[in-house]
């Protein structure tokens, strides 16, 4: 576990270990405040990011997930690429048993934009059937 104190926006996820490694059990953040720029106008692009999440030994800290997503406002990122990147650091952060990333954009130009993405562990299978909305 990184207790990095640190206050403004950085790539570092920090992580703690997961209370109940035992069980599956599903984690849901939702982040009504991301934003990044559109890399063609310089234009803010901000979204809703939802994550769903089944640990497996770690857990994502959210102090530092806040500073994570914070970090990307003065960065241009096409809506695809921003949302894989967010997904696979997390991924990378705390190795979970399953993620789900959907990144709800507000519309620009009269398009809604809405990037869902998927991870599964090797050789993980829930022990109940996954139905995520």
């Amino acid at each position: 576990m990184n207790t990095s104190s640190n206050k403004t926006p950085n790539r570092n996820l920090e992580t703690f270990e997961n209370p109940h490694q035992e069980r599956d059990y599903s984690i849901k953040i939702k982040i009504p405040e991301f934003t990044c720029l559109c890399p063609k106008t310089g234009q803010p692009d901000f979204a809703t990011l939802f994550v769903d999440y089944i640990p497996d030994k770690l857990c994502v800290e959210l102090k530092s997930l806040k500073l994570y997503v914070w970090s990307f406002r003065d960065e241009g990122a096409f809506h695809e690429a921003v949302t894989n990147q967010i997904l696979n650091d997390l991924v990378k952060a705390c190795d979970p048993r399953f993620m789900r990333l959907t990144a709800d954009f507000n519309v620009r130009g009269g398009l809604y934009t809405t990037i869902v993405i998927d991870h599964q562990q090797t050789g993980w299978q829930s022990t109940t059937a996954l139905t995520l909305p």
